[in-house]
C-alpha cells in the first residue's frame, strides 16, 4: 500500500474538500507547499536559538529531524512541523547565565522526558486527568506568566540600539494588521528582515563571522554540538525551572491535534498521545546535543488552513528541507549577525505576544473572574513573574517561571478543594471590590 494516495488530479483541491494526511497533490506541488512551510516556520524557529544563544544551524537541523521524527511516530497521519518552542526561552536564558549551557541543555531534556512520559499515559489512559489538572484558568496563567516574565530581557536588547528597534516593532506591527493571509502569519520574519536592512543602514552589522567563512569556502559543513551536562551541581534547580514548559507543551500539541481533527477527521484525535511521544522525543533529542526544545507550530497550522492541504508528505519534504539548510555554516552565521536592536524589537512583540495568548485561553475558555479563586490563580502567578520572585536553599534555586506555576496549580486546587469541604461553592466570598470600595467610597 502506497504511503500516500494522489488527491482528485493531482494538482488542485475541489471546492469544499481538503487534502487529508494520508493523501498529496502531484510532487511539484507538494514540493511547493512544503518549502513554504519551511518559510513559515523559520521566523520563529531561528529566532529562539538567537536569542538563548544556542547554535542556529543546530537548532534547524533537529527542528527537521524531529519532523521527521514526529511523522513516523504519529504512523504518518498527523501533520505537523516541530519547530523551536518560545516557552523554553525564559529557562534556558536564566539557566544558560546562572549554570552555562550544558545545564540549560539538561533542563530541556528532562522536559522531553516528561512530555514523553505524559504521552504514553495519555495514549493508555486518555486526556481527562489534564484537564482535570489544568483547567483553562490555570493554564492561561502559566502560558501568561511564561512570556510576561521575558520583559526585562527585551528591554535589555531594545535599549542597545533604540531607534533599530522601534523600527523593528513598528514593522512587525504593521506587517500583522496590513497584510492577510500567509504575509501576516510571518510578520515576525518580514519585521526581523526590515529591521535588519535598518541595522545594516546604521552600521550597526557586523559580518566578520560571516566573510571569514565565506573567504574559507565554508558553504557545506555540520552544525555545532553541545551536550547535556546533568553532572553540574546546580543542574538540578536548572530542571525545576524547566518542568512548567511541560504543562505548555502539552497543550500546544493537544490544540494541535483538535485543529487537524476539526479540519480533517474527528479520527486523528487518537494520535494525541503520540504527538505528545513524538514531540518529548525530539525535545530530548534536541537537547541532549545542543538544538532547542521543539513544539507543534501554529505558522503552519494557518499555511494548512490556507492551502486546505494536510498531507503529510508537505512536511516529509519541509523536513529535509530545514535539514538541507542547517548544512550551512554560512546561513546560520547571517543569523547570528543580527544585532541587538532587532532582536529588542522583534521581542518586544514576541514576548508580550506569548503573554496574551494565555490571556485568550481565559477569553476562549469564560473563565469566570468574579470568583475569588480564579483571581487570585490569576493575579498571583503574574505578579511572580513579572517581578522576578526566586527562592534559594544553599546551590538549588527556583525561579519565577516554576514558583509562578506552581502557585496557580495550587491556589487553584487548594482553593476548589476547601470551597466543597465548606460546601459553600467555590464562589466563597464574592468578587474583590473595586479599589474604590476599599474603605470606603472617597465621595
Amino acid at each position: 500500500m502506497p504511503l500516500w494516495t494522489l488527491h482528485g488530479n493531482g494538482r488542485t483541491v475541489e471546492p469544499g474538500q481538503v487534502v487529508r494526511p494520508e493523501e498529496r497533490l502531484n510532487w511539484p506541488a507538494t514540493i511547493a507547499i512544503g518549502a513554504q512551510h519551511v518559510i513559515a516556520m523559520f521566523g520563529a524557529t531561528f529566532l529562539v536559538p538567537i536569542l538563548t544563544g544556542f547554535p542556529v544551524s543546530t537548532t534547524l537541523l533537529f527542528s527537521g529531524i524531529g519532523t521527521l521524527l514526529f511523522l513516523l511516530v504519529t504512523k504518518n497521519r498527523l501533520p505537523s512541523y516541530l519547530g523551536s518552542s518560545f516557552a523554553f526561552i525564559a529557562p534556558v536564558t536564566a539557566a544558560t547565565a546562572s549554570q552555562g549551557m550544558g545545564s540549560a541543555l539538561a533542563g530541556i531534556v528532562a522536559v522531553g522526558v516528561l512530555l514523553a512520559a505524559v504521552g504514553f499515559i495519555v495514549q493508555f489512559a486518555g486526556l481527562g486527568w489534564i484537564e482535570r489538572l489544568m483547567p483553562p484558568v490555570v493554564a492561561g496563567a502559566i502560558v501568561a506568566l511564561i512570556g510576561f516574565n521575558l520583559a526585562p530581557v527585551a528591554w535589555s536588547s531594545y535599549q542597545q540600539a533604540p531607534v533599530t528597534a522601534t523600527i523593528t516593532l513598528v514593522a512587525v506591527i504593521l506587517c500583522s494588521v496590513l497584510f492577510r493571509g500567509f504575509l501576516g502569519r510571518i510578520s515576525i520574519f518580514l519585521g526581523v528582515i526590515i529591521g535588519y536592512i535598518a541595522a545594516l543602514i546604521a552600521g550597526e552589522v557586523d559580518f566578520t563571522a560571516v566573510n571569514k567563512l565565506v573567504a574559507d569556502g565554508q558553504w557545506v559543513g555540520l552544525p555545532t554540538f553541545h551536550i547535556a551536562d546533568f553532572g553540574s551541581p546546580g543542574t538540578w534547580s536548572v530542571i525545576a525551572m524547566f518542568l512548567p514548559v511541560v504543562l505548555v507543551l502539552i497543550a500546544e500539541n493537544v490544540g494541535h491535534v483538535r485543529g487537524v481533527a476539526t479540519m480533517t477527521d474527528a479520527s486523528v484525535n487518537k494520535y494525541t498521545g503520540r504527538a505528545l511521544i513524538a514531540d518529548g522525543a525530539a525535545t530530548v533529542l534536541a537537547g541532549t546535543f545542543g538544538g532547542s526544545g521543539t513544539t507543534t507550530y501554529g505558522e503552519n497550522i494557518g499555511v494548512m488552513a490556507a492551502t486546505r492541504v494536510y498531507s503529510t508528505a508537505a512536511y516529509w519534504v519541509a523536513g529535509l528541507f530545514a535539514i538541507l539548510l542547517s548544512l550551512s555554516p554560512v546561513v546560520g552565521a547571517v543569523f547570528n549577525s543580527i544585532p541587538a536592536g532587532v532582536l529588542g524589537g522583534v521581542t518586544t512583540a514576541l514576548y508580550g505576544l506569548i503573554g496574551i495568548i494565555g490571556i485568550k485561553i481565559w477569553v476562549d475558555n469564560r473563565v469566570d473572574f468574579s470568583r475569588p479563586v480564579n483571581q487570585y490563580t490569576g493575579a498571583v502567578a503574574l505578579v511572580i513573574a513579572i517581578a522576578g520572585f526566586t527562592m534559594q536553599w544553599g546551590d538549588f534555586q527556583l525561579g519565577a517561571i516554576v514558583i509562578g506555576a506552581a502557585a496557580a496549580l495550587l491556589i487553584y486546587h487548594l482553593g476548589n478543594f476547601i470551597a466543597r469541604w465548606r460546601k459553600t461553592g467555590a464562589d466563597d466570598g464574592g468578587p474583590i471590590p473595586a479599589v474604590g470600595q476599599l474603605g470606603g467610597d472617597p465621595q
